[in-house]
């Protein structure tokens, strides 16, 4: 199958710039290698094909829904992270991008984790004129990169508001602040977005990042951490399955993380290492309904249940996928990327 996937990127790598996906290649076929090549790249990295990979997925339109684009994005940044000398050269290799897909290459270049983003931004810049905006986000530091993003939108208490409020000097120069609006605790598709980037580079630091959102899956404070945490502890377990050096270092963190972590992370490691996921599946379908039956530990009030209401959908996509019931196509209203993107990735390369 290797051997296949390098023959039909390599057909696209020889195409002159700004050339066309070879059109006798059915689009939905060769989204089906890239991913393929994409599960299996960080055990023998082939950084040569990476622009031809991201030429089918801008083909394949698959960035159309930037929710659920999250493992492809992860993938481009740490692809992009993973070679500080080559990162300008590679980035050139993306070109021409489509204008409505050029907000990749943005967030990517930002999410790499390279030194030295800012300088390869400036320079690529002048080719995305149309994200001037969102560039200018970036080098600012009004938008975080995405070790910079927070678990959770920090929530002022009743001090930290009047203080503000008597503090603030009216004529004083508004500092520039970073944008915390956005969060894991919101936003699933940033778990999705770790897991592409371990896939490109084998790093550990997204699989801590993954390891910090455990906690949630015992949580009944909120429907979006009792997801992302749900998921987080799934799909830990489901690739630790199959992937024996993710196996081995789960199970080393188990004596270095906090008690929150190392509950659940316990559990993930013996699902792992029995290949048994019903328990995982199990717990996440129980944690369900007791939120649908009891509400939330912390806001047993109309608040929260009209919460629950708007997200329903959601909790119902997250759970059919914790049972492995991606193929039902509930729809996700609030993120769903969790479910309706990693995990039927992670199906297809079964």
């Amino acid at each position: 199958m290797r051997y296949v996937v390098l023959a039909i990127l390599a057909s696209l790598v020889v195409q002159p710039a700004g050339a066309a996906v070879t059109p006798e290649i059915d689009p939905r076929a060769s989204l089906a290698v890239v991913q393929q090549w994409i599960y299996n790249y960080r055990t023998k990295p082939d950084y040569a094909h990476v622009p031809a990979a991201v030429r089918v997925l801008f083909h394949s339109q698959t960035f159309k829904e930037p929710e659920n684009a999250g493992i492809y994005l992860g993938f481009i940044a740490g692809a992009i992270g993973s070679n500080p000398a080559k990162a300008e050269q590679l980035v050139n290799g993306f070109f021409p991008v489509p204008p409505e897909d050029e907000w990749v290459i943005v967030r990517a270049i930002a999410y790499s984790g390279l030194p030295d983003w800012r300088n390869l931004m400036r320079k690529v810049a002048p080719r995305l004129p149309a994200r001037r905006v969102m560039i200018e986000g970036y080098l600012n530091g009004t938008q975080p990169t995405l070790l910079e993003i927070p678990l959770e939108e920090p929530k002022p208490g009743v001090l930290d508001k009047l203080r503000g409020a008597f503090t603030r000097n009216p004529f004083a120069k508004e500092e520039r602040k970073i944008d915390t609006r956005l969060s894991f605790a919101g936003n699933q598709d940033l778990l999705d977005t770790l897991w592409g980037y371990y896939f490109a580079t084998g790093s550990h630091v997204p699989i801590q990042r993954i390891m910090q959102l455990l906690p949630w899956s015992k949580s009944r404070d909120t429907v979006d951490k009792l997801s992302i945490g749900s998921m987080a502890r799934y799909t830990l377990a489901s690739y630790a399955v199959r992937d024996g050096e993710l196996r081995d270092y789960l199970r080393g963190e188990l004596a270095r993380q906090s008690e929150p972590i190392k509950a659940p992370l316990a559990e993930v490691v013996e699902a792992a290492d029995t290949a048994q996921l019903g328990a995982v599946r199990k717990d996440a379908i129980a944690a369900v309904e007791e939120l649908k039956t009891k509400g939330s530990d912390a806001r047993r009030n109309l608040d929260f249940w009209g919460q629950l209401g708007v997200g329903a959908v959601a909790l119902g996509c997250v759970s059919a996928a914790a049972l492995g019931q991606v193929a039902v196509g509930i729809p996700c209203v609030i993120g769903g990327s969790a479910s309706q993107g990693l995990l039927s990735f992670w199906e297809k390369q079964q």
